[in-house]
């Protein structure tokens, strides 16, 4: 049993839904997304930046604003609404020193309006930081990285059904088992687009005047692959070497990606969550722990709710 409200001007309206509503989220770059279609009747009345709450079984699943609505001559308004995160796709130019993601966020949060709940410290200090004329989205996403590459704590950032959260990866494991009783097909696939065997730091240091170079690698795999080499000029105060061996640490294997198709659906599961597939033949390998969900889309009816992840190895940043 789930519950759709929008909310316009203090009134509530329930609508009649027509078909499946479908509810996306992607672990980067994208807010959440809500798609239903929506019977008009003489009562209902709404309008684009109207609440919209979602909640299936009593629990919540989504709380955004209408986006866009499009009818029909059968008079169907499909409906599109997006969560918070929407409104990091507006961009801006930020120059701050001495700060760390989580505080970014926090920044970001207060200077566009938005709600802020759980904001994890992400410890990392950032010493100095021009970003100009970019997305909301692209500046915190460039200081998680930067968190990242010198910590190899992955953050995720989401919106909690109306609250701005920010939280490590580890937080958001769920206790739920993907399998073959509880998938009825998946693609699985292997690439070397987001593999490197090579890693060559270079910073201009502007104490001596010269340029510091950087370098790990794994001669074995360069024979194997050829030279897939991952170049960036440091811009900020860092351990150069410890940042080239952790890139090439994260980067030297190759890619495995894995779709599944119509789960059995969980609404705990969202872009940035960790559940554990249990998938002993898959060609090269076998899975069997927990992998990190990229993106997720799911399917709500009346008595049905099925779910399809893009799910990829947990220590993947990409």
């Amino acid at each position: 049993m789930y519950e759709l409200i929008i909310e316009n001007n203090g009134i509530l309206y329930s609508p009649l839904v027509e078909g499946k509503i479908k509810w996306t989220t992607e672990r980067k770059g994208s807010p959440g997304k809500l798609e239903f279609n929506v019977v008009q009747d003489k009562y209902l009345n709404f309008e684009e930046g109207n609440p919209v709450r979602f909640k299936k079984d009593d629990k919540n699943v989504f709380f955004g604003f209408v986006w866009g609505k499009k009818r029909n001559k059968d008079e169907i308004i499909s409906v599109t609404a997006y969560d918070q995160l929407r409104y990091l796709k507006y961009k801006d130019t930020y120059i701050y020193a001495k700060k760390k993601a989580s505080d970014l966020v926090k920044m970001i949060a207060e200077d566009m309006h938005l709600r802020v709940g759980e904001i994890e410290d992400t410890e990392y200090v950032i010493m100095h930081r021009i970003r100009d004329n970019e997305t909301f989205f692209d500046m915190i996403y460039d200081a998680l990285q930067l968190t990242f590459d010198n910590t190899k704590k992955l953050y995720i950032l989401y919106d909690d059904f109306g609250a701005l959260a920010l939280k490590n990866m580890d937080s958001l494991r769920l206790d739920l088992i993907v399998g073959r009783d509880t998938v009825e097909n998946f693609d699985y696939s292997t690439d070397l687009d987001n593999t490197y065997n090579k890693i060559k730091l270079s910073y201009d240091n502007e104490n001596t005047g010269k340029r510091e170079i950087y370098i790990a690698q794994d001669s074995n795999n360069m024979n194997k692959w050829g030279v897939l080499q991952y170049y960036e000029k440091i811009n900020e105060k860092t351990n150069g070497k410890l940042k080239a061996d952790t890139l090439l640490q994260l980067y030297n294997r190759k890619s495995r990606s894995l779709s599944i198709k119509n789960a059995l659906g969980d609404v705990r599961v969202r872009a940035g969550t960790s559940v554990f597939v249990d998938l002993p033949e898959l060609g090269d390998i076998s899975v069997q722990n927990y992998m990190l969900v990229e993106k997720a889309v799911h399917y709500f009816s009346d008595n049905e709710h099925f779910m399809d992840l893009d799910v990829k190895g947990r220590d993947v940043w990409s």
